[in-house]
């Protein structure tokens, strides 16, 4: 594996339910020992500055740690346990997945159970399995404590298990988490690369909490940031499976995205445009996003103060909010090609005239 692969293994591997997200915080900081200055917010973002040439404009890239995936709700008096979804989930690609339930005893593993499908009959068989009648199986049998020999108890958080796995077409990248570890790794590739070139500002390079359950660790990271301008790196919706219609261009290879909509924000259009040139002279494959319903961390961090130029960078990806995604190596490292192509470009000056 190559460093980028490392980097992508470290961060989708690692246990990072929204709330829960210490564990991928310590990741990036292991990845940027020596890149940057580090500091964190009371609700728990990390914060990584690299001072450039200049103290002003203040650009924050921000990609959100958290994973969707769920919390203990009780464990029944047999030892199975019940739960809660964390973020949003589709009860389809839930049944019959292997998780990690993180204890203070250590991981335990078990898989999503519910009616066997050799019992339901034809009406069950139409409806989606609602969560409340889904369970964990951990193993236990007749005798065992799980509460006291496992140490499984309620508010434990609870992770999909899907190991990083670099697949036969070795560009394309099979985890969980991707959505949106990617921007993580993104973050963390970006303010690497910018130790080796000047840039007229101060980057401040963010992994932001709970963004799966309302955008919040975006708020108070920006009111620790105070940005001029931001960028949030997230993935995208891959759009080139079978079920797909023509009219929807995003596909794996394709180069990042630039939101032009969702709905949580419409970006600063000089900033847009900015991005938009930036690419064609550098050669970058891009393609436009637009998302009807939900958001990203942006929603939160464009109308911090007075408001912040701000712009969604997306990577396609396959299946997310499920057990695993698949993303394209080549759409990562044209996301980091493009944005220290656009913050090498951003002085007071450039900044100044997103908002004149």
């Amino acid at each position: 594996m190559d460093r980028t692969e490392l980097l992508l293994k470290d961060l989708t591997e690692a246990v990072g339910l929204a709330g829960f997200e210490r564990e991928v915080a310590a990741m990036m900081e292991k990845h940027l020992d020596g890149f940057a200055e580090v500091s964190y917010d009371k609700l728990g973002s990390v914060v990584f500055k690299k001072a450039g040439t200049s103290k002003s404009p203040r650009v924050m890239l921000a990609g959100h740690m958290d994973e969707v995936g769920f919390i203990v709700k009780s464990v029944t008096k047999d030892g199975f346990v019940k739960f809660l979804p964390v973020g949003g989930w589709w009860g389809h690609v839930v049944l019959g997945q292997r998780v990690i339930v993180r204890t203070r005893k250590g991981d335990v593993p078990g898989v999503v159970g519910s009616k066997p499908p050799h019992e339901l009959d034809e009406d069950e068989r139409k409806k989606v399995v609602q969560f409340k009648d889904m369970y964990i199986d951990v193993g236990a049998t007749a005798g065992t404590n799980v509460a006291k020999q496992l140490g499984v108890r309620p508010g434990d958080p609870i992770v999909p298990w899907s190991p990083f796995t670099v697949m036969r077409n070795a560009k394309a990248y099979m985890a969980k988490a991707l959505d949106d570890r990617a921007g993580c790794a993104a973050v963390v590739e970006v303010l690497r690369r910018l130790a080796r070139t000047k840039h007229p500002n101060t980057v401040y390079g963010v992994g932001t909490v709970q963004e799966e359950v309302g955008l919040r660790g975006a708020a108070t990271a920006a009111e620790v940031v105070d940005p001029d301008v931001a960028f949030i790196i997230d993935v995208s919706l891959a759009h080139d499976m079978p079920n797909s219609t023509d009219e929807q261009k995003e596909s794996l290879g394709g180069g990042p995205s630039i939101t032009v909509y969702d709905g949580s924000m419409i970006p600063n259009p000089v900033l847009r445009d900015l991005v938009i040139e930036t690419a064609e002279k550098e050669k970058i494959p891009f393609h436009y996003s637009s998302v009807e319903r939900g958001g990203t961390d942006g929603g939160r961090i464009h109308m911090h103060r007075v408001g912040v130029p701000s712009l969604v960078l997306g990577m396609p990806t396959r299946y997310i909010h499920g057990h695993v995604g698949v993303l394209h190596r080549g759409d990562f490292d044209n996301t980091v090609r493009l944005l220290v192509a656009v913050i090498r470009k951003l002085d007071a000056k450039k900044v100044t005239a997103l908002t004149k």
